[in-house]
């Protein structure tokens, strides 16, 4: 029995073709279990070399956990040659899960731009190797009936492919051609076909002339448009409502990117991986795309065509790129369903590229940047999803957990392994709540576990955790609730395997122990989940207004300046970017002077959203992290100006300092060095405090963890403190740092709790 990523990978195939060259007779069948049952006749030393093929000469996309290898049960059984036999529904085991979606593979992108080639121009070309895998199935084990394949009869052609040994589709269950696959075709908004031979090409010239085109996908919609015109992204926005988000783009080709961004040989590998993740990318000083893609940041994001339709829809056009942002309402999920994205989009777009391929399961696409050729996960989804991490130790049971209320993903843990699901977004809404908890089975299902513990944030009103109580009661699994940073502290020690870790954790916000808003902890963790500790944190600063003030961060500002300098000038000054005016700056300076202050927070993000406010960098956060992401932006290419030194009184590193002195400063220091001396106060401030309390208490390990780790900037600078001091530093490689990677640590606490 072979157990890991073995089904959908082209490992049948591969087994027959091994156990033919080694002389064995037998058998190799899928099983509902997710894993490969082997029967393996022969001589002793035929055996034996079979196993080391089957290790060393397995399928680039194969994954083996573990080989289990029993005698069999009937030895007087003859059986005449090898066959791969019809998949079995027995499932015994646990652990194994079928492969994220691949990209086309060069071969099969060769054979589309063949004209002597059968499937010359099929957008939907695949073969063993590449296509979709995670989502088109709909049950185990991976044969075609149980995925959205099962629409579409092979045809003669096909068939021969299928059942031939020698070829690369023999046993691919998406195999299809222009005669009996999935077929794509336009239509106008309103549902309507519109007449064309070639509608894929047709939709690309149409978006290069400046309409709007809804493009069904392998894991849902996207809404496509040109990159080099403003009037269809200025449409996007107001139809979307994304005043500021940037746009995600897909380029034609490599040597496009390098027309208007940088690229370096990490970020070439990563958007040429078959994972095509979107990769953010610094511009180029000769960048030349529209300013509405990515308003006010210093990077960009771009992928590469990942299908067959992608690279066709460049084929009649010079564009070096569209814009393929995913296709959603405001916090709700991808669209994947027909009916849905012309009830939805067809307000938005101009047009709507179709394929008859039901998408079972939506998923949107990764994200991740480079920090000097470190993976940083922003989003962590197709391509990757649902793809074990490998844990270096073994659960003592199997737990889920449901993450927080942003950035959403569901991880379950079993044994040395820890499966996340694919983004689930912003859980603030039923249709994600359903989302969720709908991902959160599949991965059960599809993994052969049994869940005994479900694990979630401590905020008593998210509705993850109103969810994870209802499945605790309705399943009978143990409910254990998991403070937000100490889930981010045990997510970075489970991800490098350590016992032990002072872990810096700068976010926006988590719920504290003590009921507060952190955001700005040292969190001492070990190996046992109970012994977490706060150990240290940022300076509390009042947030006026609660959570108007992580909107509008003047009010920030305003909270942590007013004690020290005289703001009323430059408040009502300013006061055009509050929604309500001088009135509402009047308000917050008598809210002030009163002392009226309900909330306060220790969070580093909302340092970073002061200081961008106050440099006039982003003065209203109109999607997550804006503030801060383009204080980032700006600081590129500063330095330190300012040398205010860290100031730390009894584990709490001060932030008043800094927004004090560029308070002080702003009319007489460049705008990039002083966004850049904020970062790099923070930067040394907590990797002081860090090494401070890991030395007090004999650890070596430091890690930073949380979405402020996405920074370049506080990262890299922390780095070179901690290890010039002789420390490990550890940050995040294989899951996001901020909260897509929450639900990892919350199933890990639970796995050893």
């Amino acid at each position: 029995m072979v157990s890991g990523i073995v089904q959908g990978v082209g490992f049948r195939p591969f087994i027959y073709r091994i156990a033919l060259k080694n002389n064995l007779r037998g058998y190799v069948r899928n099983r509902g279990d997710s894993c490969v049952e082997i029967l393996a006749d022969g001589e002793e030393w035929d055996i034996k070399s079979f196993l080391r093929d089957l290790v060393e000469r397995k399928p680039p996309l194969a994954r083996i956990h573990e080989i289990l290898i029993v005698p069999a049960e009937d030895s007087s059984v003859i059986y005449e040659g090898f066959k791969i036999y019809a998949s079995s529904s027995e499932a015994e085991l646990s652990g194994s899960v079928i492969p994220p979606d691949i990209a086309i593979c060069d071969e099969c992108l060769a054979e589309m731009r063949d004209p002597e080639n059968p499937r010359y121009n099929y957008f939907f070309i695949t073969c063993v190797n590449c296509g979709p895998r995670y989502t088109i199935i709909e049950d185990v084990p991976y044969d075609r009936d149980n995925t959205t394949m099962r629409d579409f009869q092979m045809c003669d052609f096909c068939r021969s492919e299928y059942t031939d040994p020698a070829n690369r589709r023999f046993h691919a269950q998406t195999v299809a051609c222009p005669r009996c696959g999935p077929r794509a075709y336009l239509t106008a908004n309103n549902g309507e076909i519109v007449e064309c031979a070639d509608p894929i090409r047709f939709a690309g010239r149409l978006i290069s002339e400046g309409h709007i085109i809804a493009v069904k996908g392998y894991g849902g919609f996207h809404v496509a448009a040109s990159t080099l015109l403003d009037e269809p992204l200025e449409r996007l926005r107001k139809a979307k409502h994304r005043r500021q988000k940037p746009f995600a783009i897909m380029a034609r080709g490599l040597e496009a990117i390098k027309t208007f961004a940088e690229v370096n040989t990490w970020e070439a590998e990563a958007l040429l991986s078959y994972a095509r993740p979107i990769v953010l990318l610094k511009k180029s000083e000769s960048y030349y795309l529209s300013d509405l893609i990515a308003p006010g940041l210093h990077n960009v994001g771009v992928m590469l065509p990942y299908t067959g339709l992608h690279y066709m829809l460049f084929d009649s056009i010079s564009d070096p790129a569209f814009v393929m942002t995913s296709a959603n309402p405001p916090n709700q999920p991808i669209i994947k369903d027909d009916d849905e994205a012309f009830k939805k989009l067809g307000g938005l777009v101009d047009y709507f590229l179709l394929h008859n391929r039901r998408i079972a399961h939506r998923c949107d696409d990764s994200v991740i940047r480079l920090h000097n050729g470190r993976t940083v996960f922003i989003r962590r989804s197709r391509g990757y999803a649902p793809e074990p991490i490998r844990l270096g130790v073994r659960a003592e049971r199997c737990a889920l957990g449901l993450g927080g209320e942003e950035n959403n993903t569901a991880c379950l843990i079993l044994g040395d392994k820890a499966f996340l699901s694919q983004h689930i977004g912003d859980v603030e809404n039923l249709e994600t709540l359903e989302f969720l908890e709908s991902a959160s089975r599949r991965l059960i299902r599809l993994t052969n576990s049994r869940v005994e513990a479900v694990a979630c944030d401590l905020h008593p009103k998210f509705a993850t955790t109103i969810l994870a109580r209802r499945l605790s009661e309705e399943e009978g699994w143990q409910l254990i609730q998991v403070q937000h940073h100490y889930a981010h502290a045990a997510a970075l020690m489970a991800e490098h395997g350590v016992s032990e870790i002072v872990a810096v954790c700068c976010d926006g916000y988590g719920y504290g122990i003590d009921g507060g808003a952190w955001g700005g902890e040292i969190i001492m963790g070990s190996s046992d989940p109970l012994e977490f500790r706060r150990m240290g944190h940022l300076e509390e600063q009042p947030m006026l207004g609660g959570d108007m003030a992580t909107r509008y961060p003047l009010r920030m500002a305003a909270g942590i300046l007013h004690r020290h300098v005289s703001i009323e000038d430059w408040l009502l000054e300013n006061s055009v970017h509050l929604p309500y005016g001088r009135e509402e700056a009047h308000l917050i300076l008598a809210q002030l002077e009163r002392g009226n202050i309900k909330v306060r927070t220790t969070s580093c993000g909302r340092i970073l959203d002061a200081a961008s406010a106050i440099l006039g960098v982003c003065y209203e956060r109109t999607y997550e992290g804006e503030p801060a992401m383009k204080l980032e932006s700006a600081a590129i290419g500063g330095e330190d100006r300012l040398k205010v030194k860290p100031n730390i009184s009894g584990n709490i590193l001060k932030t008043t300092d800094i927004i004090l002195s560029i308070f002080e400063e702003r009319r007489k220091i460049p705008i990039r060095d002083l966004a850049f001396s904020v970062h790099n106060y923070l930067a040394e401030g907590l990797a002081d405090l860090a090494m401070k309390i890991a030395l007090e208490n004999d650890i070596r390990v430091i890690g930073f963890t949380g979405g402020v780790a996405a920074n370049q900037i506080i990262t890299q600078r922390m780095r070179e403190i901690i290890e010039s001091n002789g420390l490990v530093f550890l940050t995040h490689e294989l899951i996001p740092p901020g909260d897509g990677g929450l639900s990892f640590g919350q199933a890990y606490i639970a796995a050893h709790t």
